[in-house]
């Protein structure tokens, strides 16, 4: 049983003492990695839509030699309410519902933006956390700014992206509302300050799935349409009987398009085959629109697992592995592409694809500083490995002859990190994890010098993703791991690892961030909760709307 089965335990959040088990921790690394995840004490039918989680660690050692590892779930109106009366919220297949309306789960990915950190979901508004504290500091924007998915009288559904992206350039916010019933999908830019955020609808454009991620260039927001469906029959406690679209669009929006006096917006649609999750532009385009694409073929994220389930090979699904999502059922791919708005035409320029080694592309890291982005030399990557255990029945019946059995590895393969030449896509180093290990978040963190003059708060001494750290966590039962890499050569391992004591074990950890350094969040005018409540309180009984108001007069 490779998959570890301390993932989706439902343990309290405990700090954790780390120490260095093996090899040498580097003098030139600093700052502090931020990982994001689902509360599995609170989270519904699928496991990652548990209230969000907000981890901090220090990346350099206490006099002791100690790191402390301080995990928070974020205090967010949603959570607040629920501490009041955990009664009345109720757990579905996309999440929890409730008589105030949807849960803000904020639990994918922590998003820096210079000394200000932010929490990301699918689901719901991006949350500004203090990174000193870990606490809830304010969601971004009035509810009807985003023109929400679902109108509840308190917390409203708003469908927007787990992945948001800082322009560096402009020093904004750009993310998405998008329709959850017809796809209509709009811009919406966040300028840091204030209680509202300024939204474009696209003109006769629809992503049909998701928008799980967008990317931009210095010109472009790029849009796709990213492999996660609802299915409402699954909605109303039926089977999930749906497929992910082997295909998509891909809108591409310019920047200078999006004007504060204008209410909408053209694109230039493309069509993609087969679907993506994660993708990455190149910063510059003054050499053409490229980007990073992981496909996500034959990963069905909407899919958990039951405790009913049958796996690949007829056996009962392990129910210490209820609501994790089906693993994949086809080999990897990832391709760097080239978009031409002038022609419509998107040029393949390289893959990485090998159907006996690398399945499931799980995260990815690069360097996000303003240099990186500009000009990035590696793409690091890990493949999570074939695990037959993790694939049901139900799975492999919705997409039939999608699925070539004819590939599946005839036993279980573990996890490979590997680091990619960004223009080539050629895996340059890579180290093969052992087959109990289960890795993930993978984080980049520049070498020192950092604050070098003429360069950004986030960029090391020679930017672009080869010159660095990269942090990945992995899961095991006997503890969970740290493990650091040299970027420029994981063949030869772990330069060190960092674990707790024996036995200490986490829930499944999602994204990864690195900050160079935490500060209690700037004094700035922001929404508050109380802003949000209006006479749509009148739809709730007297009890339930006091309760509200309760929440509001706590927060600061």
């Amino acid at each position: 049983m490779p998959i570890p089965r301390s993932i989706l335990a439902d343990d309290d959040p405990q700090d954790l003492e780390l120490t260095i088990v093996a090899g040498r921790w580097p003098d030139d690394i600093e700052g502090h990695l931020l990982v994001s995840t689902s509360d599995q004490r609170t989270r519904p039918l699928h496991a990652f839509f548990g209230d969000g989680i907000l981890v901090r660690l220090g990346l350099r050692p206490d006099a002791e030699g100690r790191f402390a590892w301080r995990p928070r779930v974020i205090d967010t109106p949603s959570v607040r309410l629920r501490r009041k009366r955990p009664d009345l919220f109720v757990p579905g297949p996309v999440g929890t519902n409730s008589p105030w309306g949807m849960v803000n789960a904020a639990n994918t990915a922590p998003l820096p933006w210079g000394d200000r950190l932010f929490a990301t979901w699918d689901a719901g508004r991006p949350v500004e956390v203090d990174p000193v504290t870990l606490g809830f500091v304010a969601e971004v924007g009035h509810r009807d700014d985003w023109k929400p998915a679902l109108d509840h009288p308190v917390l409203p559904l708003v469908s927007t992206t787990a992945h948001p992206v800082i322009d560096p350039e402009r020093d904004c916010l750009w993310t998405v509302s998008r329709d959850v019933l017809g796809g209509a999908v709009s811009v919406v830019r966040y300028d840091g300050t204030g209680k509202h955020v300024h939204r474009w609808e696209i003109e006769n454009a629809v992503l049909p799935q998701a928008t799980h991620t967008i990317t931009q260039t210095r010109d472009w927001l790029v849009l796709a349409d990213t492999a996660y469906k609802v299915d409402v029959q699954e909605v109303f406690g039926g089977d999930r009987t749906v497929a992910n679209n082997p295909d998509g669009p891909v809108l591409l929006i310019r920047k200078d398009a999006l004007l504060p006096d204008t209410r909408t917006v053209t694109c230039t649609e493309f069509r993609l085959a087969p679907e993506v999750n994660h993708f990455y532009a190149r910063y510059d385009d003054s050499d053409g629109i490229e980007i990073v694409m992981e496909h996500s073929e034959g990963v069905d994220i909407g899919m958990y697992l039951r405790e009913d389930d049958l796996d690949v090979h007829g056996r009962p699904v392990d129910p210490a592995l209820r609501g994790m999502y089906c693993h994949g059922m086809s080999p990897a791919l990832t391709t760097l592409l080239r978009f031409d708005p002038a022609t419509g035409r998107i040029t393949e320029k390289a893959r990485l694809h090998d159907s006996e080694r690398y399945w499931q592309a799980e995260l990815s890291a690069i360097d996000w500083s303003f240099e990186g982005q500009l000009a990035p030399t590696r793409h690091h990557l890990i493949h999570l490995g074939f695990h037959p255990e993790a694939i049901n029945q139900r799975a492999l019946r919705n997409y039939g002859d999608r699925v070539d059995r004819s590939l599946f590895p005839a036993e279980e393969t573990p996890s490979i990190l590997s680091s990619l030449d960004r223009e080539s896509l050629r895996p340059l180093s890579e180290w093969t994890f052992a087959l109990d290990d289960y890795p993930t978040s993978p984080c980049f963190v520049p070498r020192g010098p950092l604050n070098a003059e003429g360069r950004s708060r986030y960029a090391g001494s020679s930017p672009g993703g080869h010159h660095g750290y990269l942090l990945v966590l992995v899961h095991n039962d006997d503890r969970f791991r740290l493990e650091l890499f040299d970027a420029a050569d994981v063949a030869q391992g772990p330069v060190a690892v960092l674990a707790p004591s024996p036995g200490s074990t986490i829930p499944f950890m999602i994204h990864s961030a690195w900050m160079p350094s935490c500060l209690a969040p700037p004094d700035v005018e922001r929404l508050h909760f109380r802003d949000d409540l209006d006479s749509r309180l009148d739809g709730l009984t007297a009890d339930l709307a006091a309760v509200a108001r309760e929440v509001a007069a706590e927060l600061p």
